[in-house]
């Protein structure tokens, strides 16, 4: 371990037990560390015949594919639903984060529809899914401001998969105006914000409201530029903004921020899993 990476692990490690308030946010490159990658071997082993029919390399680019028929889409997308959020268990990397922060006041916003928070261990109140759930469907219409859990309905279309298809008499139908139903992910103008995400909203904006009194840590993990809007611009303005607020960002490709707050920012482009070991340890750990 270079003595750089050491002072940068050390100055982390006391700036965050300094803090009085930790509000982590997290993007697709957090979970892509903890082993939810969309590419290469999990791809292939997951989506053989997807890949075969249609040529898919990625589940990313996969999900934009413009499939004919309901049939089609729902066959790759309840496997896609059951890979990323109804099989995975627990990895690690989160439950390492947790150990990390537990001690502390935190919040939790992510743009991950994943779940890996909950099934880590963090307290529920205090997660903030700005993005949606993979675990969830919503009329494609949003005619109505209701979710509904998918997970049995997910694995019953997957058992009944055949030739990339799903059979039409298990096409998820909106129960209010009998449209189709989606994903409740954020997507188009039909994204439904039902109750429990506005609670969350006001849950964020009142922890964030005490948090910029006091000392406040913003721990940044694999935010990238896909939506910088939601997370990453407003941690740089709030690092900015409050003299006692320190941003700690994780990304392997996009650890540099802004000029103006180089000073309050300490930056890890090393890979996330092991940088957060070395922040609950003392090991000397190889990253290259």
């Amino acid at each position: 371990m270079t003595d750089d990476l050491l002072n940068r692990i050390t100055q982390a490690r006391e700036t965050i037990n300094d803090a009085q308030y930790i509000i982590i946010g997290a993007g697709a490159g957090l979970s892509d560390a903890a082993g939810l990658k969309y590419s290469g071997i999990r791809f292939s082993e997951n989506f053989q015949p997807f890949i075969e029919r249609y040529g898919m390399t990625d589940m990313y680019s996969a999900g934009f594919y413009p499939f004919k028929t309901q049939e089609e889409k729902w066959g790759y997308w309840a496997r896609h639903i059951l890979t990323n959020r109804h099989d995975d268990s627990v990895t690690q990397l989160y439950k390492d984060l947790l150990e990390l922060v537990s001690h502390k006041d935190y919040f939790v916003i992510t743009t991950n529809v994943d779940s890996l928070f909950y099934k880590a261990g963090f307290a529920a109140e205090k997660i903030f899914t700005v993005q949606g759930d993979y675990g969830m469907f919503q009329c494609a219409n949003g005619c109505h401001n209701k979710l509904y859990p998918n997970e049995t309905q997910v694995k019953e279309m997957v058992e009944n998969t055949k030739e990339c298809r799903i059979p039409t008499e298990l096409v998820p139908e909106c129960p209010v105006c009998g449209g189709q139903m989606d994903i409740n992910i954020r997507k188009d103008n039909y994204f439904v914000e039902d109750e429990n995400w506005n609670q969350a909203n006001t849950k964020y904006n009142q922890f964030l409201q005490k948090a910029i009194n006091g000392k406040l840590v913003l721990l940044e993990l694999g935010v990238g530029f896909n939506t910088p809007g939601i997370i990453r611009y407003p941690f740089e303005n709030l690092t900015y903004k409050y003299k006692n607020t320190t941003l700690i960002r994780m990304n392997n490709q996009y650890a540099v921020g802004s000029l103006e707050n180089i000073d309050k920012t300490i930056a890890f482009q090393e890979d996330i899993t092991k940088t957060i070991n070395l922040m609950l340890s003392n090991k000397q750990i190889n990253l290259l």
